[in-house]
């Protein structure tokens, strides 16, 4: 695409986007001037245009395809060391070995590749939501084309049920309300006009403005492009998520530096063996290497892979039961992590339905409860159920007769049809009792004022059947109390209206983030057939006003206190006005719910003064998708691990920037889900705590699985060291290693995968983010239990060669031993800091016992069949030599449970007080 011309190009070139004015605050007069659009355009002026501009659409992206998918799979440092093993062996002619370690290579590969599943499709998803087609004005009549046809200039008509193509300024409106969810996360659409607004208004402020990609909800509108493609809001969205990257999870960071670190390790730690043993073993060259070789296989843990990808495998089902998919694999573990959980409130905190939950008539406040479109709820006043009689069955009527919502059923869901706040106000009528199937019977619709911005207020027309007329008006309660001369009682009795008092309760009922709307009549004479404005201008009869609220999900609050017993914080980032946001705050319980930062003052804020502020404040108004991506950067930078949740098109950046980005399934776009890690099927907040429940036990576990796989290398690496270094034989030959590793030892690694929460998971602060895998206690039972092991496998293999002077025979009962050790080992492993033989320790999960029992069988076929023996080099033992391979695994659980005793006495004493 070419670059515009600007308007210094002279009379004849076409305008700049770029150089416009602020489109939303100038006159439409200016705006067609900027545009050179005085007249629709000729077909000329639009292919000049289309030229200069490009299409009205967003840039194509490449996504990975498999070949990449794959290739990331083996972009680890474990498996380049293992590869490079597979490569030696196979030019000495170890063909087994090489073989074997290839399958390791291919599983751990595949198995990651097809977790992994489809590459990220964001700004795909975003090109879905730009309309099709649109119905434009040009100079030869109205045609409806190809939204990417449209250029700055056009005049497009939009009608309900519309997608906005482009940007446009308003020029004509009538009762024009459009859906901007997507873009701001404002609930309830929003009323246009085409006077200019002032030119810092918020992007949900910009009244005079349609955007691409929203959505007409009613009434008609005419309109010049000023943006198209790249240049519209959605269009900047998408660049945002076009340059923002996805961070590394800290799991796989860490799995990272594990990997470098003890590969770096074992090649040093081979090559000199390797001179050592030319100088002081005497063995030929070639057995040395392979002996080398070995001792890389053993310091290894080539199923560390793939006990980490089953182990993160267990942890996807298992939110899956919970309603939430995990689209990459690693972000479970980092769900464990997270300090502080970013959310959108439209949707997420809340349901995203209006909701009537406050009245007040005849000088008394009422409460609505319920939730949502749902008819279950009562009106209450001081916590108690009044019956819905006299004036609250007047204000009900009203609700339910001015009114042009219907309510269904789908699915066991209510399902609405119609503005929103109109669906809440019969939700409402039903609550309070009153028939609204009969009531358009009872009470027939005989004329009719539609909502219009200019009037600010709907009135309808209806009669009983009994000679009685009656206009219902409900809108804006200024504009309503400006008809009212008077106003309905408690007792039903018609008194002066006390402007003073509704004026006093609008304004406090709006302080708590109350969408407030008046409700009045006015009796008809029979006569009259017809309403007109002018009529209805004074005489009104007030009822009374509703305040109406996107509520918040009663779930959401629990699992908010939740997330703050746990040491989470909980911050909103809404485009919603700065009052909502804080009302539905304190609904939720957020903590520093008083003070809510706003888009225009995060604007005002450097990057170090935004850090500041960050980590105190909680709640966050009337933001761009930009505000949402600097705030996530910036509680990152205080070190924290941010999760962040939403559903419009506006969350997209800042979900794929978060260590962790969490979409809602249900009501969000398909833009937010494709750039997010996790997508919520219920759209329930309550699921992202059951996800970091989750994501602490997949970590809790993931470290009992490297407690319990490094020792297994530990004791065979320093039995071989020990061996070359000494001039010995081999106690366990490298094929027999990775049968230890690949076999037993992830069968056995494996059931830890399975084991439930540590009691008291949701009790703990957050880990920190740089902490290790291999820290404290952990290194200290790693090193301790690899002696243990060393010592078992040389005592049998020393044993078994002084009873009977055969290598087979020693090398099988040393692998057995330590498989035994194994098994005995996995019981103390699952309770790191408790005791393990207590009848819940021996017992174990079902799962733990079905290993045990995998292993022994997978034992028996690898001592005692020809095939193995001949593989493996291995040969039958004695039940005499079974026996001493029990005795050495009852040993290490033995002394484990006596270290742990003697560790829980020294901590109890250490934190004595005195």
């Amino acid at each position: 695409m070419s670059n515009p011309p600007s308007f210094s190009s002279g009379p004849s070139a076409a305008p700049s986007e770029a150089a416009g004015p602020v489109w939303h605050a100038a006159s439409v007069a200016d705006a067609r001037q900027h545009l050179k659009a005085s007249s629709p355009l000729s077909q000329a002026d639009v292919d000049a245009r289309l030229a200069s501009y490009g299409p009205n659409q967003l840039p194509e992206t490449r996504s990975a395809g498999p070949l990449r998918r794959l290739a990331r799979q083996l972009n680890n440092f474990l498996i380049y060391v293992l590869l490079t093993a597979v490569v030696i062996t196979a030019a000495l002619g170890h063909w087994v070995d090489s073989g074997v370690i290839l399958a390791v290579v291919v599983i751990q590969a595949l198995v990651g590749f097809i977790q992994e599943g489809k590459a990220e499709q964001a700004l795909s998803a975003i090109r879905h939501m730009l309309a099709p087609k649109a119905r434009v004005v040009r100079e030869d009549g109205q045609h409806q084309v190809d939204a990417a046809g449209l250029v700055p200039g056009d005049t497009v008509l939009l009608e309900p049920g519309d997608r906005v193509p482009a940007d446009i300024r308003l020029e004509k409106c009538h009762n024009l309300k459009v859906e901007e969810a997507i873009l701001t996360g404002e609930s309830e659409a929003v009323d246009k006009a085409v006077e200019p607004v002032a030119s810092d208004a918020a992007l949900g402020d910009q009244v005079s403005m349609v955007f691409s990609g929203t959505m007409v909800a009613t009434g008609t509108g005419r309109g010049v492009v000023v943006r198209t493609g790249a240049n519209t809001e959605i269009g900047r969205i998408s660049g945002l998520l076009a340059t923002t990257a996805s961070l590394k999870t800290p799991l796989l960071e860490q799995m990272d530096r594990f990997a470098r670190v003890l590969s770096i390790i074992v090649i040093l730690a081979g090559i000199g063996i390797f001179l050592g043993g030319l100088a002081f073993s005497g063995l030929a060259f070639r057995e040395l290497f392979m002996a080398v070789v070995g001792l890389t296989v053993a310091a290894i843990p080539e199923g560390l892979p793939a006990i980490l990808t089953i182990t993160l495998a267990i942890g996807v089902r298992q939110m899956a039961k919970r309603q939430a998919v995990v689209r990459r694999m690693p972000v479970i573990e980092t769900l464990g992590a997270v300090s502080v959980i970013c959310s959108d409130k439209t949707g997420t905190l809340t349901r995203n339905e209006m909701m009537v939950t406050a009245v007040v008539a005849g000088g008394q406040r009422f409460d609505v409860t319920g939730e949502g479109y749902s008819f279950d709820g009562m009106i209450c006043r001081d916590q108690q159920p009044v019956e819905s009689s006299g004036l609250l069955a007047e204000m009900a009527r009203a609700t339910a007769l001015c009114n042009d919502a219907s309510l269904g059923e789908k699915d066991g869901r209510p399902v609405i049809h119609g503005d929103p706040m109109e669906a809440a106000l019969k939700v409402f009528a039903r609550k309070a009792e009153f028939d609204t199937e009969s009531s358009s019977g009872d009470w027939p619709r005989i004329d009719e004022i539609p909502f219009d911005t200019r009037i600010r207020f709907m009135a309808t027309l209806h009669h009983d059947h009994h000679g009685h007329e009656v206009a219902y008006l409900k809108g804006a309660p200024e504009r309503i109390l400006e008809m009212c001369t008077s106003e309905v009682a408690g007792d039903g009795g018609v008194v002066a209206l006390d402007r003073q008092r509704w004026d006093d309760t609008v304004t406090e009922m709006a302080s708590e983030g109350l969408r407030v709307l008046a409700i009045a009549r006015k009796p008809m004479a029979e006569a009259g057939r017809q309403l007109v404005v002018e009529d209805l201008e004074q005489g009104g009869e007030l009822l009374g006003v509703v305040g109406l609220l996107d509520p918040p999900r009663q779930e959401a609050i629990q699992a908010i206190e939740e997330c703050h017993n746990a040491g989470i914080r909980v911050k909103m980032i809404t485009g919603d006005h700065a009052l909502t946001a804080g009302a539905i705050a304190r609904k939720l319980g957020l903590r520093n719910s008083e003070r809510v930062l706003t888009g225009k003052e995060l604007d005002e804020l450097n990057d170090d003064q935004l850090r500041e502020l960050a980590g105190e404040v909680d709640v966050f108004a009337r933001t761009s998708p930009e505000h949402k991506l600097r705030l996530v950067q910036a509680l990152q930078a205080l070190h924290g691990v941010v999760a962040m949740t939403g559903d419009g098109v506006n969350d997209a950046p800042a979900l794929k920037r978060a260590d962790v980005g969490i979409a809602m399934g249900v009501k969000g776009s398909e833009a937010a889900r494709e750039a997010s890690s996790v997508v919520l099927l219920d759209d329930n907040f309550a699921s992202i705590a059951a996800a970091v429940r989750e994501g602490r036990t997949v970590y809790t576990n993931l470290r009992k699985a490297i407690a319990f796989l490094l020792p297994v290398n530990g004791g065979e690496s320093i039995s071989l060291i020990t061996a070359l270094l000494l001039g010995l034989a081999l106690p366990i030959s490298a094929l027999q290693i990775l049968w230890v590793n690949m076999v037993s030892s992830v069968v056995l690694a494996m059931t830890l995968a399975f084991e439930p929460p540590e009691p008291g998971v949701m009790k703990q602060p957050p880990r920190p983010k740089e902490e290790s895998l291999l820290q404290g206690f952990v290194v200290w039972r790693v090193v301790f239990v690899s002696f243990l092991f060393l010592a078992g496998i040389f005592g049998a293999w020393f044993w078994a060669m002084h009873r009977f002077n055969d290598m087979a025979v020693a090398s099988t009962l040393a692998v057995n031993t330590l498989v035994a050790m194994e098994v005995f080992y996995l019981f103390a492993v699952r309770y790191l800091d408790t005791p393990s033989i207590t009848l819940r320790g021996v017992l174990g999960t079902p799962v733990v016992l079905l290993a045990v029992a995998a292993v022994i069988g997978l034992q028996l076929l690898f001592t005692y069949t020809p095939w193995f023996q001949a593989t493996f080099g291995t040969s039958a033992l004695s039940l005499e030599l079974l026996g001493f391979a029990c005795a050495a695994g009852v040993t290490v659980l033995v002394l484990l449970e006596i270290e742990t005793a003697i560790r829980q006495r020294l901590l109890a004493t250490a934190t004595a007080p005195g």
